[in-house]
């Protein structure tokens, strides 16, 4: 879609820890660079940038992005601007329980939450939170695409699950927890929370030091293996207030992804995300061409008023190939 601007060529330069990387075969250039928490991942980046003199630096991971940040200045002394910045937000978004804390300082509706540091605490905080009467859920407070994520629920069929459902389930008892986890040292840190059994949304954006800038709000239709797969937009002017206030109190910047379920926050990723794209209002171009000093007040307002709440996505699987 940066390439689907309508505007100005683009040349995309990418790394990626991997040779296979599939974004490897929609960039121009392509190198290999250490992960981004390998202590050579800033230097062999620099290099990269020294090399290729690029206008602009663009992270995507959520792997990479408070590194980049922190560093900032190793990269804008090459030339290039860099769509990353506000470290301390980026670390409170990171970490879920670092961010619902800081939320209820605003406040904004949020799932009840417990931390417990033991087993017979994580038990204990599993009934007061009304198991099995209801079900409960955990996750860890730093994870990606549902790593991690349990529904704890009194009502699981076993039988039917073997012999009806995928062999990836988000189910299970708590007796099956604390199987797993007696005389587990030390107890795992998770996030012991309400289950909210309601639609998420979520308001993409584009923040400059904690005001949005653009925002786009859509639904997660339907979900594959732990990733939404179907999306549509919608209009929700009181979730969008809401995501104002967070970012406003966390001090966000550039790309955010504030994710609600009915009407509660439930986390940020702080990087680009699935955006459900439009030929006149794509997040990532208009994001880069705000950071260049393009778009004024006016020229934001334009782009904002192109959002049309009509708009659907699907994600799919595809293939490549090439000869080594």
């Amino acid at each position: 879609m940066l390439k689907a601007n309508g505007e100005r060529e683009i040349i995309i330069h990418g790394v990626d820890v991997r040779p296979d990387a599939v974004g490897r075969f929609l960039c121009d250039g392509f190198d290999l660079v250490p992960t981004g928490a390998s202590p050579g991942y800033v230097p062999a980046l620099a290099t990269v940038i020294e090399n290729v003199r690029p206008d602009l630096l663009f992270v995507q991971s959520s792997h990479e992005i408070e590194t980049v940040a922190r560093r900032r200045a190793v990269f804008e002394e090459l030339g290039a601007t860099v769509l990353a910045d506000g470290v301390s937000g980026i670390v409170t978004a990171g970490d879920k329980a670092l961010m619902h804390k800081a939320c209820a300082e605003i406040p904004v509706p949020q799932p009840e939450m417990l931390l417990p540091r033991s087993l017979d605490e994580f038990v204990d905080g599993a009934r007061e939170l009304g198991y099995p009467s209801v079900p409960v859920c955990f996750k860890p407070p730093v994870a990606k695409g549902s790593r991690g994520f349990r529904i704890l629920s009194a009502e699981v069929d076993r039988v039917h699950e073997l012999l009806h459902e995928r062999p990836i389930n988000r189910y299970m008892t708590l007796p099956e927890f604390e199987g797993l986890f007696r005389g587990v040292e030390p107890f795992p840190e998770l996030m012991l929370m309400e289950y909210v059994d309601a639609p998420e949304v979520t308001v993409d954006l584009f923040a400059d030091k904690g005001e949005i800038v653009f925002h786009q709000t859509r639904t997660r239709e339907e979900f594959l293996t732990g990733l939404a797969m179907a999306f549509k937009t919608i209009d929700r002017p009181d979730l969008v207030e809401l995501t104002r206030k967070v970012v406003r109190h966390l001090g966000l910047d550039y790309y955010q992804s504030v994710q609600w379920i009915g009407g509660k926050l439930l986390e940020i990723n702080p990087r680009v995300s699935t955006f459900v794209y439009q030929e006149d209002f794509i997040i990532p171009y208009l994001g880069i061409k705000y950071a260049l000093g393009e778009l004024d007040a006016e020229g934001v307002a334009l782009a904002q008023s192109r959002v049309r709440f009509s708009r659907r996505s699907v994600r799919y699987y595809d293939q490549v190939f090439w000869d080594e």
